[in-house]
């Protein structure tokens, strides 16, 4: 399970690292115009995105701090894995939370400093999950606000939908 957990983690830095370089060739100043339809900069999109990592460590940290009784995720959990995949692949535009809207994302940043930023809790997660106590690699840790208790694979497979639904927002906004 742990080679499996770290295989899905490394699937989506190069994800993440893909991303960054197909955005290299572009000015800083393109990639913070507000979106075409009038939705987020490309940038921040991408820190829409950072921000969904950092906030989801910081609760398995925090979760993991005071030894809770943790479950196996369950059949359920494979079935609310399904559904946040089919949601987030839905063509519709939905509000994002609170902890990760516009008012938390940045009017300007560079594309130096949003990679420095990323790649710093990409850097944390492979740490975290490279030192995943054995007894934790096949709890339900991480909770996602919509789906609930997921397990490490899930939380990745998040991760992964959730960067794919907004890649393709970061390259509209600045029709790409």
């Amino acid at each position: 399970m742990r080679s499996k957990i770290q295989q899905r983690n490394a699937s989506y830095q190069k994800k993440v690292e893909d991303l960054f370089q197909k955005l290299s060739s572009n000015d800083d100043a393109i990639l913070n115009m507000t979106a075409l339809d009038g939705g987020w900069s490309a940038i921040q999109t991408l820190h829409h995105l950072i921000l969904t990592e950092e906030l989801a460590l910081g609760y398995v940290r925090k979760k993991l701090s005071f030894n809770p009784r943790l479950d196996r995720p369950g059949p359920g959990a494979w079935v609310s894995e399904q559904l946040l995949k089919l949601y987030l692949a839905l063509p519709f535009k939905f509000k994002a939370p609170p902890n990760v809207s516009e008012e938390k994302l940045p009017g300007f940043t560079s594309l130096k400093d949003t990679k420095n930023r990323w790649l710093k809790i990409r850097e944390e997660w492979a740490a975290f999950l490279e030192n995943l106590p054995d007894e934790l690699v096949d709890k339900a840790v991480y909770k996602h606000p919509i789906a609930g208790r997921l397990g490490w694979l899930g939380m990745l497979n998040f991760f992964h939908h959730h960067f794919d639904r907004h890649r393709k927002q970061v390259f509209r906004a600045f029709g790409a």
